[in-house]
């Protein structure tokens, strides 16, 4: 399981780093070097557009792969996912800006960007059940929380890498070349994560079916026809959490230096620092999903991000670092109490034979209702609010927790009673 868990944990790290550096490179520099002919603003929401192109890929990115998994196993989609993802990335970085290419280079960006976001479609779902369909029950929640770690580990590669550029080079060299850097050094990343994926075993549940003679011959038909209202509640559940964390994540960095001024190097600083408590908080709360169940856990994260959204934002807007950094760790705990337990969560919602489809599209369903369209949102909420605070922006969040929180109160809970009875008496792993 350690073994499991590392290789999980280092491959969603690795593609999620891809696809956070575009995030934050959308936020400070692709507006000005690829569409230059824009206002700052429509700059600003044409890159978040593109950005957002990688969320609407994602969902069909989960189709093509989970087919892939329901049918030929969850390993093979790690690699495929890791190695799409890894090449569109390090393809981005060498695109020439506008000035160059004209209107291909944000043709091409969008191009690359929505292949970047179809590898990632395939990759949560592939990692999360090679861990979890390995793991003992009683502790499922724990050890599938180890690839939902991922995300804050490829969050702080792509942002610090960001921020030492950032600090390190003059305004004119980080715009001209700097911010390629981390798209090149995705290249590298991908190429350890493929060699450290080459030792995993395929899942004992895939091996039974396979046996059995029980594998989906159509998957994508089987969730349409018998699982729709549960890959539409589980899309609307988990959209809270994409929203939190792409308005802390992304829309936040854009706001705090073009809005207030803050310098973008203490922008990031105050994210990262954020982000890693989060990512150190998982496992702990994943622990308290193995005991008290996951959705009691889940409606608590939603019901958290609802009553601090407008905190956050007023802490936001006072452009004080110390203020800034407890208004993002307060959205990031909440979110975290949601999907620290959702891997576990997920795959037991689905039956096995359409687990790696059905899980997948609700998870990257999500991320087009709650991630895709939240820094356009978040921008164009924040415009024309005069000096005070973005409030419209809060009001955004607290009506996206509270659909997410009726959509987790008509899903079920999955943890066994025995093993919720018993869990306080089991050490942790």
């Amino acid at each position: 399981m350690g073994r499991l868990a590392a290789a999980s944990l280092a491959g969603t790290a690795i593609e999620f780093f891809d696809f956070f550096v575009y995030g934050t490179a959308a936020a400070l520099v692709l507006g000005p070097l690829f569409f230059p002919t824009f206002s700052p603003l429509a700059g600003t929401l044409a890159a978040f557009g593109t950005f957002a192109v990688g969320f609407l890929a994602r969902p069909l990115g989960s189709v093509l792969f989970g087919h892939v998994g329901d049918r030929h196993g969850r390993r093979p989609v790690m690699f495929a996912s890791l190695l799409l993802t890894g090449c569109a990335t390090v393809a981005v970085g060498c695109v020439p800006s506008y000035a160059t290419l004209g209107i291909t280079a944000p043709v091409l960006l969008l191009v690359l960007r929505f292949l970047q976001g179809l590898g990632l479609g395939g990759e949560w779902g592939g990692a999360v059940l090679l861990t979890a369909e390995h793991a003992p029950e009683r502790r499922r929640a724990l050890w599938a929380s180890f690839p939902q770690i991922g995300p804050a580990v490829g969050f702080l590669l792509a942002n610090g890498v960001m921020l030492a550029l950032s600090a390190a080079l003059t305004d004119a060299q980080f715009r001209a070349w700097g911010w390629r850097v981390p798209f090149w050094a995705a290249g590298v990343l991908a190429a350890g994560g493929l060699l450290l994926r080459s030792s995993l075993a395929e899942t004992p549940q895939f091996r039974e079916l396979s046996e059995a003679g029980r594998r989906a011959s159509a998957p994508l038909t089987e969730v349409a026809r018998d699982h729709w209202r549960l890959v539409l509640l589980t899309a609307g559940a988990l959209a809270v959490g994409y929203a939190v964390f792409y308005t802390v994540s992304t829309w936040a960095l854009t706001y705090g230096t073009e809005r207030l001024g803050v310098d973008r190097t203490v922008m990031l600083a105050c994210v990262m620092a954020a982000v890693a408590v989060k990512g150190a908080a998982t496992p702990f709360v994943a622990m308290l999903g193995d005991r008290h169940g996951r959705r009691s856990l889940c409606l608590a994260g939603c019901a958290a991000s609802a009553l601090w959204a407008f905190p956050m934002v007023g802490l936001l807007h006072t452009g004080r670092p110390s203020l800034m950094f407890l208004g993002f760790l307060g959205s990031l705990l909440a979110f975290i109490t949601m999907f620290a337990v959702v891997a576990a969560y997920l795959p037991e919602l689905y039956e096995p034979r359409v687990r790696c489809t059905g899980a997948a599209v609700g998870y990257n369903l999500a991320g087009v209702l709650g991630g895709a369209l939240t820094p356009i949102a978040a921008t164009a909420l924040s415009e024309g609010g005069g000096s005070g605070p973005p409030w419209g922006v809060a009001a955004y969040l607290t009506v996206v927790a509270l659909v997410s929180l009726g959509c987790f109160a008509l899903l079920p809970e999955t943890l066994p009673d025995a093993v919720r009875s018993e869990a306080p008496r089991t050490a942790p792993a």
